[in-house]
């Protein structure tokens, strides 16, 4: 992976000039400490800049690249898995190629296809290339959205990186956050992409790309997540259907361990990257090292399964201990580099665990992310199928008592159980067929953090987070299985905004590490799309289908285990012992009035209850951690505006 950035001009008075091209590069220094390289076009109409990571052709890989006659430039981060044989039917086709590198199949591979160039790839990408024939920019970004690419106009220029941070040094003034963005998180973990945090910042969408041209900017789709109507599924028997979803996986993983470093994987002790790592095995002969996190809480740590596995890999495995005042120490680091905010902590131990990839001399790591959505994992998809036979007959009194099989804590005996069965889990349930069904109980618990919202903002609030997003879905969704949609809203709100970014990309990237995702590659998850729902959850047994797929290759311990889902501690981290002090000041009653985000009263009511140790509730971790990010933000990006600049550059020298 690398970094990307780039300036072009929007009319034809407009000059673009180096200097402010290599402004952009210092906040992209850490995602691609290699090298680094710049192109200014001799009209002035648009310059690229490129931070290296060097994974594939150490020697001949430097970008910005051109084409042979020099009017097509590329400045790419990302790879481009399936390169060896696309280069193939290039040169076949009479393209001459200098480097052996999977940037020079982009240039080429425009040059044939055009802009449907992007349907030929299989990687995980930003790209920006530039036609000077045409005078035509274009941006594009991945299917699924694991590399960021962001873009804001100033004046008469678009501006754009892989980073938000490497625009700041471009604006005028400090950005400022965007309440309806604020809303966003606080209803769906993340952004609504486009937007984000910032007003006037936009990411390019997963699956889309943008076209500048004669000075206006198109955007269009080139991919999606798409379901079968129903009764068009896959056919075949479920042995067959194993089969194909086994080599499919296969060679996702067998493409995805190209490079001229040594490639390491995430082995967390669950299905998915137990999968992945006996995968690895099956191709690659060479010793294998994987990498993992340890907690000091017992119940979150997965050491136990991950040294179960490591024992029957042979693999040799690394693990890094996270403690709790690690997190809290590391919090603002995470923030900074998420450049958003974020409602757990889990994001600082995912970046303390690639500081170990990267310190035992790793840039590369697969990892199992992407199984959930793809294959039917999550626990939310189970409770949105139990609250969809419940809808059938929602008077039934033993139909909310299956969820007592998905969460064993809940107290389901009594009158006041049942009341709550009832009014939690029983939200929509008049109206299964609604868009956000799957999704409602979600969305209501963690749209109760808004109650610390000050009067300002939620007076800045026109249009509710939820309803935005329903009302902008394809029109087919409605025509999808239930179990197809509530995948479809995981995939568009928590994997791309949250997962893959501020807990994946961000977080890898701040130690100069590249993740690789085999279970995203699009193959693997249009086949899946293709499946009928009950190959992906047999009655409440998850993953069903990956499970036979891989039963023959990992112990019946690990097939059989209860998904236990990746968390970190919240509130524990911060108050457990005496708080940094960075938490006394951003949540002072000073601080939070004059930033005006949050009400300052009952925040303090808030740190009452987590300093004495009370029981704290489940939204009141994510409300506090979502505040204290939230006011990290503002800090880094807004009050510290030009401060943060300097020290960016600085720290590049």
């Amino acid at each position: 992976m690398c970094g990307i950035s780039g300036i072009a001009a929007l009319s034809a008075r407009t000059q673009i000039s180096e200097p402010d091209v290599r402004r952009m590069l210092p906040a992209l220094r850490h995602r691609g400490p290699d090298g680094s390289g710049v192109y200014l076009d001799p009209n002035g109409r648009i310059g690229l800049g490129h931070t290296r990571l060097s994974i594939i052709d150490l020697a001949g890989g430097a970008q910005p690249m051109a084409n042979e006659d020099r009017t097509i430039r590329v400045s790419f981060n990302g790879e481009i898995f399936n390169y060896i044989e696309l280069r193939e039917i290039l040169l076949k086709a009479g393209h001459r190629f200098s480097t052996h590198s999977d940037t020079e199949v982009i240039v080429h591979a425009y040059e044939q296809y055009g802009d449907d160039f992007v349907q030929h790839l299989n990687g995980q990408f930003a790209i920006a290339l530039w036609d000077a024939n045409r005078q035509r920019l274009l941006l594009v970004r991945d299917r699924v959205g694991i590399l960021p690419l962001f873009y804001t106009r100033q004046g008469e220029r678009l501006l754009f990186a892989s980073k938000i941070k490497a625009l700041l040094p471009l604006l005028s003034e400090a950005p400022r956050i965007s309440p309806a963005t604020l809303d966003q998180i606080f209803t769906f973990w993340s952004p609504h992409s486009p937007n984000t945090l910032f007003e006037g910042i936009f990411e390019v969408s997963p699956g889309h790309r943008l076209v500048l041209e004669n000075g206006q900017v198109r955007e269009s789709v080139y991919w999606d997540w798409c379901f079968p109507e129903q009764g068009e599924y896959l056919t075949g028997s479920d042995a067959e259907l194993t089969e194909q979803l086994y080599e499919l996986l296969a060679d996702a993983t067998r493409i995805r361990l190209r490079a001229d470093v040594p490639v390491g994987a995430y082995l967390s002790g669950g299905l998915d990257s137990s999968a992945l790592v006996a995968l690895i095995r099956r191709h690659s002969a060479a010793p294998l090292k994987t990498f993992s996190i340890g907690f000091e809480e017992k119940s979150l740590d997965e050491s136990v399964f991950q040294q179960q596995l490591v024992e029957h890999l042979g693999v040799e495995h690394r693990r890094v201990f996270c403690h709790n005042r690690d997190i809290a120490e590391d919090f603002p680091a995470t923030v900074f580099h998420a450049e958003t905010a974020i409602l757990r902590t889990a994001p600082t131990p995912m970046r303390r665990l690639s500081g170990l990839v990267r310190a035992s001399g790793y840039k590369v790591v697969l990892t199992g992310e992407g199984a959930d959505e793809a294959l039917g994992g999550y626990d939310l998809f189970k409770e949105a199928k139990i609250r969809q036979f419940w809808a059938r007959n929602p008077r039934s009194e033993w139909r909310p008592l299956l969820l007592k099989a998905l969460y064993p804590y809940l107290e389901t005996a009594g009158a006041q159980a049942k009341t709550y069965l009832r009014n939690f889990y029983g939200i929509g349930l008049d109206h299964p067929d609604q868009p956000g069904f799957s999704h409602l109980t979600r969305w209501f618990t963690t749209a109760q953090c808004k109650v610390f919202f000050s009067p300002e903002l939620s007076a800045a609030l026109r249009e509710d987070a939820a309803a935005q997003l329903t009302g902008q879905l394809p029109p087919a969704f409605g025509r999808w299985h239930p179990f197809n949609r509530a995948q479809y809203l995981e995939a568009k709100t928590l994997l791309g905004g949250y997962l893959l970014c501020s807990q994946g990309d961000r977080m890898l990237m701040a130690n100069s590490v590249e993740g690789r995702f085999p279970f995203l590659d699009h193959r693997v998850i249009e086949f899946a799309n293709r499946l009928h729902p009950r190959l992906k959850m047999r009655a409440l047994n998850e993953k069903f289908l990956l499970k036979r797929a891989m039963a023959a290759h990992l112990p019946r311990e690990i097939l059989e285990r209860h998904k236990q889902p990746y968390r970190a501690p919240d509130i524990p981290a911060f108050f457990s012992a005496q708080p940094p002090a960075y938490v006394d000041d951003l949540l002072s009653e000073e601080k939070l009035g004059r930033y005006g985000y949050f009400d300052a009263k009952k925040v303090g009511f808030l740190l009452n209850k987590a300093r004495r140790g009370s029981v704290i509730a489940y939204k009141d971790n994510m409300a506090l951690v979502g505040i204290l990010s939230t006011q990290l933000c503002h800090n880094h990006f807004i009050e510290r505006f030009s401060q943060t600049i300097s020290e960016m550059s600085a720290t590049s020298r």
